[in-house]
């Protein structure tokens, strides 16, 4: 349930720099899952893959809404950023990655995963 479009029932909230990418019709992710708009990446140390989430840009512009962590990379393994937002596959939704850009945003953590 959302309040004042902030989730109501979490168990933490991690901050930082939100991105988005984009992969082809059949990307998997690292967890093994498809790559569908919902998942997203993260460092699995940090937020573990299966992880339900809530992503909100800090200044209230824009929301990606619920997701599940399901992906990796280095930008993610080295702390640059905190979460990789799929937005789609790379011929429909490129654009809509580009113009996401680098966002500060609170990650709500509303249930943790097992890391699969």
């Amino acid at each position: 349930t959302l309040v004042n479009g902030l989730p109501d029932k979490y168990t933490r909230i991690v901050s930082g720099k939100a991105t988005a990418y984009t992969a082809g019709y059949t990307a998997k992710t690292a967890s093994g899952r498809k790559a569908e708009i919902g998942t997203v990446a993260v460092n699995p140390n940090v937020i573990p893959y299966g992880s339900e989430l809530y992503i909100v840009a800090q200044d209230g512009s824009r929301a990606y809404g619920y997701a599940i962590a399901a992906d990796t990379g280095i930008a993610l393994m080295d702390g640059t950023v905190a979460v990789d937002l799929y937005f789609g596959n790379k011929y429909d939704h490129y654009y809509d990655s580009c113009r996401w850009g680098a966002v500060q945003v609170d990650i709500y953590v509303l249930s943790e995963g097992e890391g699969y």
